[in-house]
């Protein structure tokens, strides 16, 4: 993939900063489920509880986190702060003797996330324009998901030579995760002057009246498709349910982040040529479609093949809707927009994880996937209102 030319320094070192948190995460993430499962002895439902809290949590501050980011008129202390955090309570888990412990130590992770991710998509909206902020959202994406795609990778490597336990595999997570950190002290900021021009400080209500119409549109189209979007973990133990040997869970996540990386970029730079309604359209109709056929498909290689395709949804999805956001926010407001679009995704997290979670319990993966195909549908309906405009 040739780099493009008119990518800001900063863009490349956040993406620096998320490729190694990503090594971190996503390594522990690929076996979560198991650790859970089969260390801790939690069921489907803890899973849901676990997961949808977690994103419940890191939604909810990405709201407050971009209001706060707007009124200080700076980016780069929230992100410092958040992937700290991030980074120092994740290897606990390794420590955790129950479910429940699991869960408040990934409360705290996702704090972290929720207190960066919105300033970090603001800077990066602040450094880029309408012609290449898919393109930048897009391959920071993209270099997020190389760390996921390695952090699996060197995990199922792991788990194949057989000398390390699930336990301490988790506690080796701090290793990227601080090298992620200190790359973020050299991310340029230009800290804006206060002039003696009153600035206007952004609240909740006062921001979302300001907002564009179609933003709201997009927020409620996306509202209904996040009820149907539960955690990926359910995945994970499906291919388990189905056969798939252990120590090749963690090598699948890594190819179906390798998937996210490559399309990422190009569903990114797409969306500057063509709009991000159509790509937005295409990844959930695309969504729709995989989770039909993972309601159908018993066979375990071929849902592991439907599982890698699916990642190009993500491609098509993340970097779109995040440069549809930065097209239609105020420059005053883009903190608190990138919160308000992080919280409805949270708000939908919690009661889909439990939503899959009961459904899959009682009647059976099959029709939880089915409904989550379905919602996915619904979404794609609503969000054919909002204008056809870049």
């Amino acid at each position: 993939m040739k780099l493009p030319k008119n990518i800001p320094k900063t863009v490349l070192l956040l993406g620096a900063a998320s490729f190694f948190t990503d090594v971190s995460s996503e390594g522990i993430y690929s076996i979560l489920p198991l650790f859970l499962t089969q260390v801790l002895g939690a069921g489907p439902l803890a899973l849901g509880v676990i997961e949808g809290v977690a994103e419940t949590t890191s939604s909810l501050l990405k709201v407050f986190s971009g209001i706060w980011t707007d009124r200080l008129r700076q980016r780069k202390p929230l992100i410092l702060w958040g992937y700290g955090l991030s980074t120092f309570a994740r290897p606990f888990i390794g420590a955790a003797l129950s479910w429940p412990w699991v869960l408040f130590l990934r409360f705290l992770d996702r704090m972290g996330k929720g207190v960066r991710s919105s300033p970090r998509d603001a800077l990066i909206t602040d450094v880029t324009t309408d012609r290449n902020r898919g393109t930048a959202f897009g391959l920071h994406g993209s270099m997020d998901h190389a760390g996921a795609l390695l952090g699996p990778l060197l995990v199922s490597l792991i788990l194949t030579l057989g000398h390390l336990s699930l336990r301490t595999i988790i506690y080796l997570s701090i290793v990227p995760g601080l090298i992620a950190w200190l790359t973020l002290w050299v991310v340029p900021e230009k800290k804006k002057k206060s002039g003696t021009k009153s600035v206007e400080r952004p609240d909740l209500l006062k921001g979302w009246s300001l907002m564009d119409p179609r933003f709201k549109t997009l927020l409620l189209a996306m509202f209904f498709f996040g009820l149907g979007n539960s955690t990926d973990a359910f995945l994970i133990i499906q291919l388990s349910k189905l056969g798939v040997p252990m120590n090749l869970n963690p090598l699948i996540w890594g190819l179906f982040s390798g998937v996210m990386m490559v399309t990422s970029y190009w569903g990114g730079k797409l969306s500057d040529r063509f709009g991000r309604k159509p790509l937005i359209l295409a990844g959930w109709a695309f969504y729709a479609l995989v989770y039909f056929a993972f309601a159908h498909v018993q066979d375990p290689w071929w849902f592991t093949f439907i599982f890698l395709a699916y990642g190009t949804f993500y491609g098509l999805c993340e970097p779109s809707q995040k440069a549809f956001v930065g097209d239609m926010a105020k420059k005053t407001l883009r903190g608190t927009a990138f919160g308000l679009f992080n919280l409805t995704a949270g708000l939908a997290a919690l009661p889909a994880s439990l939503i899959f979670g009961f459904v899959g319990q009682k009647w059976g993966y099959s029709t939880a996937f089915t409904l989550g195909a379905c919602f996915a549908l619904a979404a794609s309906l609503i969000l054919l209102w909002i204008p056809s405009r870049k």
